[in-house]
């Protein structure tokens, strides 16, 4: 399930790595995309909204660094949030209680 969720992911993200500007409709139209890919992988739809609300508000308000492009800028907000929604720090694995 993981695999495939990455897979559409980046598949989304590739599509914005080659805009040379990214627009309010690539944004929707990309976050359409994941939102979908979030629904196919079993993420509760609020989690998925509010995910994407998140996401679309940095990514249409964000200032563009002046060393990424547009797009590089829209896969960094995916990716912090990403790692928000999933906790955001790692911790190891405790198999003593399988």
């Amino acid at each position: 399930m993981f695999e495939s969720l990455s897979d559409q992911i980046q598949d989304v993200l590739k599509g914005l790595r080659s805009e040379g500007r990214i627009t309010e409709a690539h944004v929707d139209r990309s976050l359409r995309e994941i939102r979908i890919a979030l629904l196919e992988a079993d993420v509760n739809f609020r989690v998925a909204k509010d995910f994407i609300a998140r996401i679309r508000s940095q990514a249409l308000g964000e200032k563009v660094l002046r060393s990424l492009t547009p797009g590089q800028q829209v896969i960094k907000i995916v990716r912090d949030e990403l790692i928000k929604l999933l906790g955001g720090r790692s911790s190891p694995l405790d198999l003593g209680q399988v």
